[in-house]
């Protein structure tokens, strides 16, 4: 992807996927970082995503944005991608996260570009606790204040920290099939191997912390969000539980109370028109 045309292709077909599996409200990740470390004109790649983006709203779904620094590339960078997200909020950016090799620098390091990103009023994120242990997590909201954790499978190590999680209602954006994929999950469980059934997800939300689903890169990890969904009923959970999943992630998504209220009664309207409330 070298051209603004690449990314609002890219961005069509992703709404054209989405729509398909009846999602009406998306925050997605942009990998700012990478487009900056390529010498892209990320401003440029952004409004072309957005128009697209706009497109897709014409046809019942709502998309914004989350900039996305890379960890490894140190926090120089993750501060043009701060700086990045801060010049196009008025293109959907809602917030401000940082992916990559959690384990590569320490999240005292990027703390100026999250406290920039809050100076500017943008909501934050972080991954954390995907290969790294709970310290990680604890990191990333007490010296980054991030507000959402990616994965954080690693909290199951921890309970004082998922208490920590669940009294100051920060979510972890669980990713089952990433999980099982790159190994992540084995890692936490100190194995070669892991099966998707060894997940953490139902006791992760049966200790009563926010969690909400997502697929993490769905192309490569070859998953949909209906996929996730199918994982975590293969988990266990029950249909209230996996009910409760779905209504989080309009509870945690960076909107409005009033537009969070909007998007919830049409999400309660469509179980009634399903039988399943």
């Amino acid at each position: 992807m070298t051209e603004e045309a690449d990314y609002a292709l890219a961005t069509e077909r992703l709404a054209d996927e989405l729509l398909a599996q009846n999602v009406i409200y998306a925050e997605i990740t942009l990998s700012a970082g990478v487009m900056l470390w390529r010498s892209q004109d990320a401003d440029a790649n952004l409004l072309a995503i957005h128009e697209a983006g706009l497109n897709a709203r014409k046809r019942g779904l709502r998309m914004q944005w989350i900039p996305d620094a890379t960890r490894q590339f140190g926090a120089e960078a993750a501060m043009a991608v701060a700086q990045h997200a801060a010049r196009c909020k008025s293109l959907g950016v809602v917030a401000f996260g940082m992916g990559g090799d959690e384990l590569s620098i320490p999240a005292e390091q990027f703390r100026e570009a999250y406290e920039y990103a809050a100076s500017e009023e943008l909501h934050r994120v972080a991954h954390a606790g995907e290969i790294g242990g709970p310290r990680e997590v604890r990191a990333a909201v007490e010296f980054l204040g991030a507000e959402r954790i990616g994965h954080g499978i690693a909290v199951m190590h921890d309970a004082l920290l998922m208490q920590f999680l669940t009294e100051r209602r920060i979510p972890l954006e669980i990713c089952p099939t990433s999980n099982l994929c790159t190994g992540a999950l084995a890692r936490q469980l100190g194995k070669g191997e892991a099966r998707l059934e060894e997940h953490p997800l139902p006791r992760i939300l049966r200790e009563g912390v926010p969690a909400t689903l997502s697929t993490d890169d769905p192309a490569m990890f070859r998953t949909t969000l209906n996929g996730e969904y199918a994982a975590a009923q293969r988990l266990g959970l029950s249909p209230r539980e996996t009910m409760h999943l779905a209504k989080a992630s309009f509870e945690f998504a960076f909107l409005a109370r009033s537009d969070k209220e909007a998007l919830l009664a049409q999400f309660q309207q469509g179980r009634r028109e399903h039988g399943l409330v």
